[in-house]
């Protein structure tokens, strides 16, 4: 793959469920390295586009490319699938998604949680997973908890055991949808700390968020959108220091605290 491939690439997307269209053109670039945040009001397709872009959700038009590989369709309209299930396993598996609700097995505890998909997706070595398992762990903070269940956890600890889940797939690049915001507040910043982190060592991610300090502290690219549509876009530092629209304007000035 050259340099300059992007790792993820969204081109003219639409998604629709019956006859209301959430997304309506959209298209997103990251490159290796990149962070890039989805702003936006609830209801204007950030998550939807996530979930696209992870092949969780079927769009009806656009091209979906993983490192330049675009993704193959049977079908047009409502009735587009993907039209190979190994490719969706491999792209899948190389955008580990963490989701607002932690979503960790409640009869396991956290190293087998994080364990869990490495050996029975990704069919890799015990020993070897359980090593890198506990050194993700330790990674976010939570290297004493192996031995708990989720029940056991706070709920930033248990999204902090979603993310070392989601990097011991050792994937391409993190899709987070809205990860603080089923948190209190002090139990948000310890799980904002962990994506700054990863921000820092230059991990590819696309982060749908409620969040405006951490967009605009971690984001090399910012995407407000608006029903469905880019309403604005660019580097944190334009896109909050100097919003070119009005809605974008009366966004911001909603969301401040």
């Amino acid at each position: 793959m050259p340099e300059d491939t992007p790792v993820l690439e969204i081109r003219d997307l639409h998604k629709a469920y019956g006859d209301l269209e959430v997304i309506k053109g959209v298209d997103i670039t990251a490159h290796r390295g990149d962070v890039v945040s989805l702003i936006g009001s609830s209801g204007s397709g950030k998550s939807t586009i996530l979930r696209c872009a992870n092949l969780l959700e079927d769009s009806q038009q656009g091209d979906i490319l993983f490192k330049g590989e675009p993704v193959t369709w049977k079908g047009t309209g409502h009735g587009r699938h993907p039209a190979d299930p190994k490719q969706v396993l491999r792209i899948r598996t190389n955008l580990s998604m963490v989701f607002q609700q932690f979503n960790l097995w409640a009869h396991m505890t956290i190293l087998q949680n994080v364990m869990e998909a490495p050996l029975t997706v990704l069919g890799r070595d015990r020993a070897e997973v359980e090593k890198s398992a506990r050194r993700y762990l330790d990674k976010v903070g939570i290297g004493d908890k192996c031995d708990v269940y989720p029940a056991q956890l706070s709920g930033g600890q248990q999204q902090r055991a979603a993310i070392a889940r989601a990097l011991c797939m050792e994937p391409e690049a993190l899709l987070f949808d809205e990860p603080t915001s089923a948190l209190d507040p002090e139990l948000e910043q310890e799980v904002i700390r962990v994506i700054k982190d990863l921000a820092a060592e230059g991990r590819t991610m696309m982060i749908v968020t409620h969040d405006m300090k951490m967009a605009h502290d971690v984001s090399d690219h910012v995407v407000f959108l608006h029903q469905g549509k880019i309403e604005e876009q660019g580097a944190p530092e334009e896109l909050f220091g100097a919003p070119k629209t009005d809605r974008l304007r009366g966004f911001l000035s909603a969301t401040a605290h």
